[in-house]
């Protein structure tokens, strides 16, 4: 058997349908959705008579449009308002898993996910918004995607796209006091430039990563993108599944135990050259 790399062995672990030129139908797993950019998806699904398909594959939640400090009167601004009330009405009519903003788990979109477990290894995520790569610290495939995907994923469960490159980052060494992985994006980017990732799938490997808390690796992927990739992501390891062992939405007992057995597989093969 050939070795492949992370990102090998999540993409083909999704390949539906594949045509000539490239072209793959892609299964996702985990669709996330909040205020901002699922209106007009619901909308086209109710113009089209249609509902969506696998409902327990999506969890949505109020995000870019919630007060930051006092809520007890309310969103004063009038678009942003209809926005919330909308993704409510949305979320309740379908029966999606939901966090209002008076949830105590409602937070930002990208947090959330990992917190309550509903990101995990080996998954393809998307989110009508850019920074999903952030979910890439978990080992999955996860990506930004526009209103007309969101319809699209949340009527079929797939979407097309075609295969990145692989770009593999690794950083070895141990970083200096007071250097986060915030800094260790924007050093690759002074390398690679800002559109470097263009057309590459990014995985980070090296000792330095692996020195990294999840929240850490979170902030490397979700940076990918500002070098001009669509995904960033880091493999399973024992830090990975410290953090979600436990979770609300996290597998337990036989089952996180088979999961954990396939999750350690989600690494680039040794030997395999980017």
């Amino acid at each position: 058997m050939l070795s492949r790399t992370l990102y090998d062995k999540l993409w083909d672990a999704h390949v539906v349908h594949q045509e000539d030129d490239g072209t793959c139908l892609i299964y996702i797993d985990r669709q996330l959705l909040h205020e901002v950019t699922s209106p007009q998806a619901f909308e086209g699904l109710k113009l089209a008579g249609r509902l969506p398909w696998r409902i327990s594959a999506n969890l949505a939640v109020v995000d870019h449009n919630v007060p930051t400090t006092d809520r007890s009167a309310g969103i004063a601004d009038p678009i942003a308002r209809l926005q919330v009330e909308t993704l409510d009405a949305n979320a309740r009519e379908h029966k999606l898993v939901y966090f209002d903003i008076a949830d105590r788990r409602q937070g930002i979109v990208h947090v959330i996910g990992p917190e309550q477990g509903a990101t995990l290894p080996g998954m393809t995520v998307v989110c009508g918004d850019s920074h999903t790569s952030t979910h890439g610290a978990f080992a999955c495939l996860a990506w930004g995607i526009g209103t007309s995907e969101v319809e699209l994923a949340l009527a079929t469960q797939c979407l097309t796209a075609k295969k990145a490159r692989n770009m593999r980052v690794l950083v070895e060494g141990q970083l200096p006091r007071g250097v986060t992985a915030k800094d260790i994006a924007l050093a690759v980017i002074g390398q690679i430039g800002t559109a470097g990732g263009t057309g590459y799938a990014i995985e980070f490997a090296g000792s330095a990563i692996r020195a990294l808390s999840m929240e850490g690796r979170m902030t490397l992927c979700n940076m990918a993108i500002e070098a001009g990739a669509r995904s960033g992501m880091v493999a399973v390891d024992d830090t990975t599944l410290n953090y979600l062992k436990g979770r609300p939405m996290s597998p337990s007992g036989a089952d996180w135990d088979r999961a954990v057995q396939y999750w350690r597989t989600l690494t680039t093969d040794q030997g395999r050259d980017l």
